[in-house]
């Protein structure tokens, strides 16, 4: 099969979260033998921020870590569109620009032959509605959702059975635990300061336990303002910058455990979606802590696969027993590591891809006959 993805970036994971989900399924689907093609905007903004921070060569992880993977440029909406002639399955990603969307819409509608699905990722639908009714789906075949909340958002837009619940997942090539173990030694928490979306949470569940239970915190992530640089190292914490996706796994393998912050948009509005982190880090056989979110889909054993807690002392408490209890560690990871591997990787998410493409085909298949 012929299959054309239409992302942001596909070399930057510069505050772009999807890169790392997408790699990992395109990686799985070229495995499987299918013609994968990824085009992305000239001067995409994560790839941009990217370079301007870090230079040229903070693409090279990306690079070695990925050699099968390749995406090419365009300038244009319309040039970018035209990519999508001859495929068999087209996949557009939602960050990408509205106009580009609505082109490859036109190119289905003009007798296009490919099975076109839109990918949807992010909290928009909800936090900012209107700028996805904006988008022009309306010659798209169905919807990806990331969740089972996100997806009841486009059924109530009309969608239907037409959109699927596609959540993300980890990439088991290059997540996994370390061949050899090493010494570890405290937290390490990867994720971005964003927009306030969980800034308070950041010091109830990460900053002030991490410093009541005696555990040094390291912090990967991009977009931390001053005041927010400030607040960490009042609280002691190591701000270590930007740390390319794939070296996330030899991080994950110094530390002691990892927490999970989610976002306020995915406890309030659209709960019951973890986001790729905690696939990744459950992959790398690390204890993982959570703060509260509602696994309303039951994607995990919670209690057994990570904990959760209900507030800032509960999880200086979880901290404390994992730091002093090598049993419970072992157990967290080994279970965690054992539900990834049965029903979250990116192979089982290729095998669900090739089963909604069946079914959004199979109608015109039976009409054409």
């Amino acid at each position: 099969m012929k299959i054309v993805y239409f992302t942001h970036s596909l070399r930057s994971c510069w505050n772009h979260g999807n890169a790392h989900f997408l790699r990992g399924v395109l990686s799985e689907l070229i495995a499987r033998g299918h013609d994968v093609q990824v085009f992305e905007p000239e001067a995409a903004w994560s790839l941009d921020n990217l370079i301007k921070d870090h230079g040229a060569g903070a693409l090279d992880a990306y690079r070695n870590s990925y050699p099968e993977l390749s995406s090419s440029t365009y300038a244009r909406a319309e040039e970018g569109a035209a990519q999508a002639c001859g495929a068999d399955l087209v996949i557009m990603h939602e960050w990408n620009d509205p106009e580009l969307v609505a082109a490859v819409g036109r190119l289905r509608a003009r007798g296009g032959r490919f099975t076109l699905l839109f990918h949807d990722t992010h909290h928009r639908a909800v936090s900012a509605p209107q700028e996805m009714r904006a988008y022009d789906l309306s010659a798209y075949d169905g919807v990806l959702a990331f969740g089972a909340t996100l997806a009841r958002v486009y059924e109530r837009w009309g969608w239907g059975d037409r959109v699927f619940v596609w959540h993300e997942a980890a990439d088991i090539r290059r997540f996994h635990p370390p061949e050899r173990e090493q010494d570890r030694e405290g937290l390490v928490w990867i994720g971005n300061w964003g927009d306030g979306e969980r800034s308070n949470e950041i010091v109830e569940f990460l900053l002030e336990p991490a410093r009541n239970a005696g555990l040094p915190l390291d912090i990967h992530g991009v977009r931390y303002p001053s005041a927010a640089k400030r607040t960490l190292e009042e609280y002691g914490a190591r701000y270590r910058g930007w740390i390319a996706n794939a070296a996330a796994p030899h991080e994950f393998a110094a530390h002691l455990a990892t927490v999970h912050v989610p976002r306020r948009f995915y406890t309030e509005v659209l709960p019951g979606i973890p986001t790729i982190r905690v696939f990744e880090a459950l992959a790398c056989g690390i204890p993982l802590v959570s703060a509260p979110w509602e696994d309303s889909e039951h994607l995990f054993r919670v209690g057994e696969d990570f904990l959760m807690v209900p507030s800032g002392a509960a999880m200086t408490r979880a901290l404390a027993d994992l730091k002093n209890d090598p049993a419970l560690r072992a157990q967290l990871a080994a279970s965690g590591l054992e539900t990834i591997r049965a029903r979250h990787t990116c192979a089982h998410r290729v095998d669900e891809l090739m089963s909604i493409v069946e079914r959004v085909r199979a109608p015109v298949l039976e009409s054409a006959a």
